[in-house]
């Protein structure tokens, strides 16, 4: 075999796990870059009431709260208030469900949004970056997970 070959197929294996340990590090579960998380203006009853007064006004469901802190309790665990909104827009799961390709995306369907308090005392409100999971889809997903990302952060802007 050339020495060349061998040189270029060497390099080139190197500078491919090295794209890879790179994209793969920023890619790890520690990231935390297509989560967005807010403090509330509000206790955390408060922003519970708020912002499903404002999931209402928007059009929105809360198709079912879980309650974090309670089940754990219930498993022995002792943490701090979190519950889990699963929201649904009938008009945006439409637009995604009615097309065989977009059915892919379910599994992230209804929208989350989570309110807790940590030990700092104070309550948060966090939720996927849905835009940005969205963006390398493209088309019809992008479209309307963008429109719902608006409507949620709308809808959250009243309780930050």
């Amino acid at each position: 075999m050339n020495r060349n070959v061998i040189i270029s197929a060497v390099t080139g294996l190197l500078i491919g796990l090295f794209v890879m340990g790179f994209a793969g590090f920023n890619s790890s579960p520690a990231d935390t870059s297509m989560m967005i998380e807010d403090e509330s203006r509000y206790d955390f009853d408060k922003t519970i009431e708020v912002f499903e007064k404002q999931v209402s006004e928007a059009g929105w469901s809360i198709i079912t709260v879980h309650n974090m802190s309670e089940t754990l309790n219930q498993h022995g665990h002792n943490v701090d208030e979190v519950m889990v909104f699963e929201l649904c827009s009938a008009r945006y799961s439409a637009e995604i469900l009615r097309h065989d390709d977009e059915r892919i995306i379910s599994p992230l369907m209804p929208c989350r949004v989570a309110i807790y308090k940590k030990s700092d005392g104070n309550t948060y409100i966090s939720r996927m970056d849905n835009e940005a999971f969205a963006r390398p889809f493209g088309g019809v997903i992008h479209e309307v997970m963008t429109q719902a990302a608006a409507d949620i952060e709308d809808i959250i802007a009243e309780v930050i």
